[in-house]
């Protein structure tokens, strides 16, 4: 059956609410995950937040964004209080639950592109930074999911990494400090290594999906990850885009298809159309959406919390019409 879930970021600033919304809507064959508020300020924020999970390297909020520091400050312990309270209220409103849980994080190649040195510079420009980063990030990834398994122990786990700027640390668009020059393009092979360190400690079990709504997403590479689905938007994809997403279906991997607009203006009919014509185009069977997971095209920080409910019930409305298209 296909199913529905969200991408991470909610609006508001009550974890408590955020949760109950998505076990109401979502905790009933579909995938629940642990929600993101932004709104709540520094250390919820996507950069931030996984920030936090690092293992052995600290950050501080400077003035242009979060900067790598000797030693932790104030701005890492909030980060830190907002993990607690967000696990605590976890274990709290899945008590009892079995079944998929999804929780986000911001991924290696996001961070690097993110997070400054000290000297001002991304952390992207030195080489050796990015691999201090990538092992501190897959440690910290590590402990979070065994966290978040002893805290809901029925769960079975998928962890989704956040890579909104991949394309661009591919494509070497990425600014300088001064803004009058750009990063270096990172080689595709180094980037696939790194994201398949931090997708290898996922284990016992846990899945993982790779997300990226830039229409530039890299398909091909992500196939080659060992990552077991992608999740992109798909609203604007073109009929080479969708030979690609074949590719990766075929391949074996699992589709999030970002089929609603995130400012909360799709029906559940359009969205559920989009993904039926290109599934039709490029000549995937019916029967396979059953394997696909409805979910906006992104995050919906910006919408009231009753506007983010409607798309979140809207996705499991998508999910259902796909189920019915799958076994007809």
């Amino acid at each position: 059956m296909a199913r529905a879930t969200g991408i991470g970021s909610l609006p508001g600033t009550d974890i408590r609410e955020a949760l109950r919304m998505v076990r109401d809507v979502l905790g009933d064959g579909h995938l629940p995950y642990l929600p993101e508020l932004p709104a709540r300020g520094p250390g919820a924020d996507l950069l931030g937040r996984a920030a936090g999970l690092l293992v052995g390297l600290h950050v501080d909020l400077q003035p242009a964004g979060w900067r790598f520091v000797e030693r932790g400050g104030r701005d890492s312990q909030r980060t830190r209080a907002l993990w607690r309270q967000d696990l605590d209220e976890l274990a709290e409103a899945f008590d009892g639950y079995e079944g998929d849980l999804k929780v986000q994080c911001a991924g290696p190649w996001t961070l690097a592109a993110g997070l400054e040195l000290q000297r001002g510079e991304k952390a992207l420009a030195d080489a050796g930074a990015v691999r201090d980063l990538v092992g501190s990030l897959a440690e910290g990834l590590r402990l979070h999911l065994e966290e978040v398994a002893r805290l809901v122990p029925g769960a079975s786990l998928v962890l989704q990494l956040d890579e909104p700027s991949l394309p661009a640390v591919l494509a070497g668009r990425l600014p300088t400090a001064s803004g009058y020059g750009s990063l270096r393009a990172v080689d595709p092979q180094t980037v696939r290594t790194a994201l398949g360190e931090v997708l290898e400690v996922a284990t016992d079990g846990a899945r993982t999906v790779v997300h990226c709504c830039d229409p530039a997403v890299p398909l091909p590479l992500l196939r080659e990850t060992g990552t077991g689905a992608v999740a992109i938007d798909v609203t604007g994809l073109t009929p080479g885009r969708w030979e690609s997403v074949a590719a990766t279906v075929e391949q074996g991997l699992e589709l999030y298809a970002g089929c609603l607009p995130s400012d909360g203006t799709g029906t559940a009919r359009s969205a559920a159309d989009v993904v039926i014509r290109g599934w039709q185009g490029v000549g995937l069977p019916l029967s396979a959406l059953a394997e696909v997971t409805a979910t906006p095209t992104c995050g919906v920080p910006g919408l009231t919390p009753e506007g983010a409910s409607r798309v979140q019930r809207t996705a499991v409305e998508v999910a259902e019409q796909w189920s019915e298209r799958a076994e007809s």
